[in-house]
């Protein structure tokens, strides 16, 4: 599966660039990604339009300490969780708050929620 296709990829490079001129930015995430057989997570809400492999948002791998971050989209490619499967996106996930409200949220049940 093409974790981040053109639509997103288009969706998260003009968040990118919008928060490159606003400091208060603070978008809903546009993807969701996860490990089907371990329990990271990530919801990313731009991309670098400097630097196209470099994503920013609520990272989850898992250990009880979620945070908004930057993660490679070429390393998530390689990541495969202990039976081996691959990441994955989340295709009926659909953003209801901003990222600033995830991390929040994720902050007190130590574990994205969605």
């Amino acid at each position: 599966m093409n974790l981040i296709t053109e639509t997103l990829r288009a969706q998260l490079l003009a968040n990118g660039r919008q928060s490159l001129d606003n400091d208060d930015f603070d978008p809903p995430p546009v993807v969701k990604l996860f490990t089907p057989d371990a329990g990271a997570t990530w919801l990313l809400t731009e991309i670098d339009p400097d630097d196209h492999d470099r994503a920013f948002g609520l990272c989850d791998l898992g250990h009880g300490f979620p945070e908004l971050g930057y993660v490679s989209l070429a390393e998530l490619q390689t990541v495969r969780g202990p039976l081996g499967l691959h990441i994955e996106r989340d295709l009926y996930f659909t953003a209801s708050k901003p990222i600033s409200a995830y991390a929040h949220e994720a902050r007190l049940a130590e574990r994205i929620v969605t």
